[in-house]
């Protein structure tokens, strides 16, 4: 089986935008110049840093 073969992999999708914007970026490294990855990867630390610190607290247990 060749690669070209493969199917397309199942996209992920989270239903949060900002996340699924990190995923989307990230996806699309393949297309972009190695000397950019470091700086996608350091924005979507960002953004799910960002992201999960505007999430709810769990509550405290009683």
């Amino acid at each position: 089986m060749s690669e070209t073969d493969l199917p397309e992999p199942e996209r992920v999708r989270t239903g949060v935008d900002s996340v699924d914007d990190v995923i989307r970026a990230v996806e699309e490294l393949e297309e972009r110049p190695l000397e950019e990855h470091v700086g996608v990867f350091e924005a979507a630390h960002t953004e799910l840093r960002r992201a999960l610190d505007h999430t709810e607290s769990p509550t405290e247990p009683a």
